[in-house]
């Protein structure tokens, strides 16, 4: 099985910004941690990051064809990206949106999310596991 993993903005400064929230965990070391482990599961990744919203959609529609699942993180683009939202719903891929934070035990307007309705589901809170979590997610819903 082949996977992407898309991060939305701000995330290539994980282990910089609000450790409280995020850890201390580098954004490099993460998507080593990823890799590790995903080689553990058989299964091949491809790991992007952008801060803007319109490559993020690119690399959804470059998805096609090339991966039979998605990881998304979607960052703050998570709470007002109908255009993330329809992306994810236009490439027919499945996807898991996963949050290293509890966006449900933070500000109130992280809570909503207008892109987990277009994911097989959401995963947040659990830190860095949670991209495994996503990726043993998808590996269920291919069998």
């Amino acid at each position: 099985m082949k996977l992407l993993i898309i991060n939305g903005p701000n995330l290539n400064l994980l282990g910089i910004r609000e450790k409280s929230v995020y850890g201390d965990m580098s954004y490099a070391d993460i998507c080593e941690f990823i890799q590790t482990e995903s080689k553990k599961l058989n299964v091949e990744i491809q790991i992007v990051q952008s801060n803007i919203e319109g490559e993020i959609i690119n690399f959804l529609h470059d998805a096609i064809g090339k991966f039979q699942g998605v990881i998304i993180n979607p960052g703050a683009y998570t709470h007002y990206s109908y255009a993330i939202h329809d992306a994810i719903k236009a490439i027919s891929i499945p996807t898991v949106e996963v949050h290293l934070s509890n966006i449900h035990a933070r500000e109130e307007f992280r809570s909503k999310s207008v892109t987990a309705a277009a994911c097989l589901g959401q995963i947040s809170g659990f830190g860095h596991y949670g991209y495994i979590m996503g990726i043993m997610a998808l590996l269920k819903n291919n069998k």
